[in-house]
């Protein structure tokens, strides 16, 4: 297998810059680079490198890791430079004129699991970590890392393949009958295994947003202050504020931090009936953008009287009361309170402190948390589980009406599913894309 090379650092400045290369001809490259007969494998070693020409190009901290006992299983060098764009860069052209080739995205990564090092769950933990939104999402995927994901997976299947394992002798002695207690035990394995896969699914899907960020909507009617809350909240002028009702004609997203959780936030169009065709786009992305928030926060004029739009706001927002958290606020209570109702709601002013919708925020992101138990972290990984959930639901009745052929065929749905999250066979094309996702470098 050719030998690869890529750097593995960020782009950018910064204090060193890390050169990977990975294959059999790791070390001699690192030799011929160096200048050196060899290196001790697991030690850092400074030495200066050197271009084909015999120039000097850094001097550097090379780490040897020997075969099999390195993140690929191959022989695999790792250049500690200094950083910036050009040495690194340097590094790796005088590399690869030495017959290295440049790895593709994500190559070191899927080598590793070809290689056995990894699985697919533990390779997506580690691609995911780099870019965690919360402190709660690192923790769990840290945890995946070192093959928590893989063990409940494995003792899953492990379950399935022992009960197929009953039926298919079963098939092959037709002319037995299935004791009733071995049925019975079969029941409630399968019945405790449906349960704690549903509840896996279940929770994954609630807490999505520790994975990929929360997204928060600020919606209401025209003139309301929203661009200001977002102002407010992001404590600089990102939204241009007037008094004309529709100044706002498309959504606007930042990112900030609440607490320990990254959220994005996104300023709305004022929706309300118009003719105007532009604000009317501007008033179909408002909705589409509560349709994929996380929670909405619903601004309201305490000045003002509430009137119709006011009630078709509200009225809205009651279709998304079991699906989204809504957070009601009556602004400008600096000035006489006007507006009737939603007693509930936080009364803010947003040219003062908006301390009180921050707090409110982290609040309810840290019920999201879950330092401990099981997550999946991505669609594919809820897809596989929910439809090894189903597999096992379709099963049951198999096996109460000794349809064993279709009980067997079910749990080998529900047992390929599975395998899917962590170790699925025949699938080059699936991991080349998967894998092309990941960080050069990685």
């Amino acid at each position: 297998m050719k030998t690869i090379a890529a750097i593995a650092t960020a782009h950018g400045i910064g204090s060193i810059a890390i050169v990977r290369l990975s294959g059999p001809e790791a070390l001699p490259l690192a030799c011929s680079l160096t200048r050196k007969s060899s290196f001790s494998p697991r030690h850092a070693t400074l030495s200066s490198l050197f271009d084909a020409t015999g120039a000097l190009i850094d001097e550097a901290l090379i780490v040897y890791f020997q075969a099999p006992k390195s993140f690929t299983g191959e022989e695999v060098v790792e250049f500690q430079c200094h950083g910036g764009m050009m040495v690194a860069s340097m590094v790796l052209e005088a590399l690869l004129a030495k017959g290295a080739r440049l790895a593709t995205p994500g190559e070191f990564s899927k080598r590793a699991f070809l290689n056995g090092r990894i699985d697919l769950a533990e390779a997506e933990a580690i691609a995911k970590l780099i870019e965690a939104k919360s402190e709660e999402a690192a923790k769990i995927l840290a945890r995946q890392m070192k093959g928590e994901l893989s063990r409940f997976v494995n003792e899953a299947r492990e379950s399935l393949l022992e009960i197929l394992a009953y039926v298919e002798v079963s098939i092959d002695y037709a002319e037995e009958d299935l004791p009733e207690d071995l049925i019975r035990q079969m029941e409630v394995k399968l019945t405790a295994l449906e349960q704690r896969l549903g509840e896996v699914v279940a929770v994954s899907e609630q807490r999505k947003g520790l994975m990929q960020g929360f997204k928060v909507a600020i919606v209401g009617k025209p003139n309301v202050g929203k661009s200001s809350l977002l102002n407010g909240l992001l404590h600089y002028d990102r939204a241009i504020i007037s008094d004309v009702a529709g100044t706002t004609r498309d959504t606007i997203e930042e990112e900030m931090r609440i607490g320990t959780h990254l959220i994005k936030i996104v300023d709305t169009a004022g929706i309300r009936h118009t003719e105007e065709k532009v604000e009317q786009i501007g008033i179909a992305r408002s909705k589409k953008a509560i349709e994929e928030a996380d929670v909405v926060l619903a601004l309201f004029d305490a000045s003002r009287p509430k009137d119709t739009e006011d009630r078709e706001i509200l009225d809205l927002l009651e279709t998304y009361a079991s699906s989204k958290h809504v957070i009601p606020l009556l602004n400008k209570t600096d000035l006489p309170k006007v507006f009737e109702g939603l007693e509930n709601a936080l009364h803010v002013s947003t040219l003062s402190s908006l301390s009180c919708v921050v707090d409110t925020l982290r609040e309810h992101l840290d019920t999201k948390r879950m330092d401990e138990g099981m997550l999946l972290t991505s669609t594919r990984q809820i897809a596989s589980v929910r439809k090894a959930h189903e597999a096992i639901t379709e099963a049951k009745p198999r096996l109460e009406e000794a349809e064993l052929e279709l009980f067997a065929f079910h749990l080998n749905e529900a047992i390929g599913a599975l395998g899917a999250i962590t170790r699925p066979y025949g699938v080059d094309e699936m991991l080349d894309k998967m894998f092309g996702t990941f960080c050069l470098g990685k």
